[in-house]
């Protein structure tokens, strides 16, 4: 590893990137301590103490919700805009056709993801400035008042949409997930500091923990284990002849990811059941306050619900995600075959039974890490300390394939990278 990092320094290119994308983190994580005006502190830090919805999402904004800060919406707008773009290019022919016209097409796909950035941006930013004016958290409670947060919110999530695509151009790894990732990582001093504070009042012994930290270890090491696996079949090319050369004739492989899917599905789920929650932050009535009380983080129903829509939404999101139809098509149009099975519809028909298996393993991977710190307070009882979900799977997911990008750029420059 050291010696991975002294190549690193070696490489002006690299030095280069790399400082560039810690600048824009400086400026990121000052922005997350900038507060919105007009918001009363005292009312914001009451409801992060009661804990809900906001608590909830605090985590992947790096703290900039509990301190409502310019920054208070993070990239979500962005990521939820990207990914009703990923489902509309399945089904939507113009999309669709851009995402297959190369360059031209990606910047088309691009700027209407913008557009819908803020366009969802301001409709979040509104409910969650209405949602303060509802718990008398604004200094003005006027709808002048909310309006103006909006905007600044919506500005701010703008802003780091525009520091992530500039990581993505000028610094190293993609600048969006890198900025999630710096969010919940920035977060992981409090949790220590948390940790530290139960072992000083007595709350938990040395062995709770030391239990903690190897559930910890033992949770990392098997979601870089399952974020890496893959299934690969076997690809045989034919040899073609094509003018006066001769092309084919080689032993390839197609990779298809045991964790296709990602972290989507858990957003997905995620999402699905906040709804309740949310809605009862603004209606005043009752039975819907009942209702969302059983979907409240960590009830049995809760629990139950996540981990059935996670499984249901992990096979959903990865038959839109792969065309396994169009894959076999072209495998056969450049004369590629799975050995012992026909080109055309049987390599498709197998390919998807192959992927079915593998996505079933997967739903039960995603499942079991979303629910599971669900129950570390209760093995642990270590309590208010997050660790595994979305999280786990973003800080993991982001950190290897930025540092594969990495070790590419290293590898390039004929230097020994990070990976053996």
């Amino acid at each position: 590893m050291l010696e991975g990092l002294s190549n690193i320094l070696k490489i002006t290119e690299l030095r280069n990137k790399v400082a560039y994308t810690l600048l824009m983190f400086i400026v990121f994580r000052a922005g997350v301590h900038i507060p919105v005006p007009g918001v009363d502190a005292s009312v914001i830090e009451s409801l992060f103490t009661a804990g809900g919805l906001f608590g909830l999402l605090d985590l992947f904004a790096g703290g900039a919700l509990s301190k409502f800060s310019v920054f208070a919406m993070s990239i979500t707008p962005y990521i939820n805009a990207s990914i009703i773009m990923q489902l509309l290019t399945a089904v939507v022919p113009t999309f669709e056709q851009w995402s297959k016209d190369g360059e031209e097409g990606r910047k088309k796909i691009a700027k209407v993801t913008r557009y819908g950035t803020v366009i969802l941006g301001f409709i979040q930013a509104f409910g969650m400035s209405y949602a303060l004016r509802a718990n008398n958290a604004l200094i003005d409670n006027s709808m002048l008042s909310v309006i103006v947060i909006s905007i600044i919110l919506t500005a701010g999530t703008c802003l780091l949409m525009w520091i992530g695509e500039q990581i993505t151009a000028h610094g190293i790894g993609n600048g969006i997930s890198l900025i999630i990732f710096a969010g919940i990582v920035a977060r992981f001093p409090s949790g220590f500091s948390t940790i530290y504070q139960y072992l000083q009042v007595g709350t938990i012994n040395i062995f709770q923990a030391i239990l903690f930290a190897i559930i910890a270890i033992a949770m990392v090491v098997f979601v870089i284990a399952v974020t890496q696996g893959q299934r690969r079949i076997p690809i045989q090319y034919a040899k073609r002849v094509v003018g006066r050369k001769m092309y084919g004739g080689h032993s390839t492989f197609l990779p298809l990811k045991v964790n296709q899917a990602g972290v989507i599905p858990i957003i997905f789920a995620s999402s699905v059941l906040m709804f309740p929650v949310t809605l009862a932050q603004f209606v005043q009535v009752d039975w819907v306050k009942s209702i969302a009380n059983y979907f409240t983080w960590g009830t049995p129903i809760q629990t139950v619900l996540y981990a059935v829509l996670i499984f249901m939404f992990t096979y959903f999101y990865t038959a839109i995600s792969i065309n396994i139809t169009d894959m076999a098509d072209n495998m056969k149009k450049y004369g590629g075959f799975i050995p012992g099975i026909r080109p055309g519809k049987p390599t498709a028909d197998y390919v998807d039974r192959v992927m079915t298996r593998i996505t079933f393993a997967g739903a039960i991977f995603l499942a079991f890490i979303a629910i599971l710190p669900n129950f570390i307070g209760g093995i642990t009882g270590i309590e208010g300390v997050y660790f595994g979900g979305t999280a786990l799977l973003i800080v993991v997911g982001v950190a290897l394939d930025t540092m594969q990008q990495v070790e590419s750029l290293v590898l390039t420059r004929h230097y020994k990278g990070f990976v053996k």
